[in-house]
């Protein structure tokens, strides 16, 4: 056992606190890292709150990045003192894994969000002899030292600061992915991001990079619509005061956009793109709103071809998405550093007060 401090959540509702955990030492295809940085993600506060079903008290964290101390049995792709970027886990077996796509892995629910422990029930962290809530997308981040699935790790370059890199585990490789995997933008094609947070301004940048000649952000917070447009939007429209299916009829002449990108987790936000789409048009949702939710469409409408497709972190394969993302950050292309502000860990509690309030884009915590 190694002794740390983590962030943990006592339950439901309750604040992010330091304490100290124990680790289990690395099992085989496990890695431990020691933390540099860590993204915090809504999914992360979702959780927190009680909105998902993971077992609390618990260590919360997936957008971790840090630098390999050792590692388990078996593992190969990463030795001591390797820099890495953390991302989610998966099974590597199933037919999705095997098919390039670990996001969606049959295990894909207990592995990363609900379950709490390895996939065969032991605990990764445990308080005083306890066990508590870890394994979170196979890594738990917010502690200083984490016992992480060799299948979470991607290496990278050690030149590129582990601070500017972190989000690209989650909320930077989601949005990107639903440009560039789902929607595909040919020369001339029209995007809509709904909503300007971390995940909705990386599919603006990720949009900037196509041949997508107009790109529109939606959102009702004016600083982020200036951010959108510095980081390649076209068009920004003030969705506190603008019906959205209109103003966007306006921008494209009438015709409807050709793809768009959800990210807000509201139903009544998903109806209005879905009312926004071109023929044959597309609306990838990344937002995720509560269990159980749902939304009616236009049947008669949709028969123009339109379509509406779910999508999970990307639906990217981390070890060639994440390194070809690392590249773009690296050489200016892909600006995410403009999306982040720095908090030690230890105030964590104001990293979670500013991104609620929408103070922050993206906060990245710093060990």
């Amino acid at each position: 056992m190694t002794t740390t401090t983590a962030a943990i959540v006592e339950s439901g509702g309750a604040p992010f606190t330091l304490t100290q955990i124990e680790l289990d030492e690395p099992r085989a295809g496990e890695v431990v890292v020691r933390m540099v940085a860590a993204g915090l993600c809504h999914t992360d506060l979702g959780v927190a709150s009680g909105g998902l079903p993971f077992p609390l008290p618990g260590v919360l964290g997936h957008e971790g990045a840090g630098v390999v101390e050792h590692v388990g049995p078996g593992v190969t792709s990463v030795a001591p003192g390797d820099h890495v970027v953390l991302s989610f886990t998966s099974c590597g077996h199933c037919v999705n894994c095997r098919d390039g796509h670990p996001a969606y892995c049959a295990a894909w629910l207990p592995l990363n969000l609900l379950g709490g422990t390895r996939a065969d029930g032991s605990a990764t962290i445990t308080r005083d002899g306890t066990p508590v809530g870890g394994h979170f997308f196979g890594q738990s981040s917010f502690s200083k030292l984490a016992v992480v699935d060799e299948r979470s790790l991607i290496k990278v370059d050690p030149d590129i600061p582990l601070e500017s890199i972190a989000p690209l585990g989650c909320g930077v490789q989601t949005g990107a992915g639903a440009v560039w995997h789902v929607l595909q933008p040919r020369p001339g094609s029209t995007v809509a991001v709904l909503g300007a947070g971390a995940v909705g301004l990386s599919a603006v940048m990720a949009a900037a990079l196509t041949p997508a000649t107009t790109i529109i952000a939606v959102d009702k917070v004016g600083e982020r619509l200036d951010l959108a447009l510095e980081l390649g939007a076209t068009h920004v429209v003030d969705g506190g005061s603008a019906d959205i299916a209109e103003a966007i009829a306006e921008i494209t002449a009438g015709a409807g956009v050709d793809g768009i990108v959800e990210t807000t987790g509201s139903t009544a936000v998903l109806r209005k793109g879905a009312d926004a789409l071109a023929a044959r048009g597309t609306l990838v949702i990344v937002g995720a709103p509560p269990f159980g939710s749902e939304v009616a469409l236009d049947v008669n409408a949709m028969l123009a071809g339109k379509k509406v497709v779910g999508l999970t972190l990307g639906d990217g394969e981390t070890r060639a998405f994440i390194p070809a993302l690392v590249e773009l950050v690296r050489t200016g292309r892909m600006p995410i550093d403009k999306l982040i502000s720095h908090y030690a860990f230890e105030d964590i509690s104001s990293a979670v007060r500013d991104m609620s309030s929408g103070k922050t884009v993206k906060p990245v915590l710093t060990f």
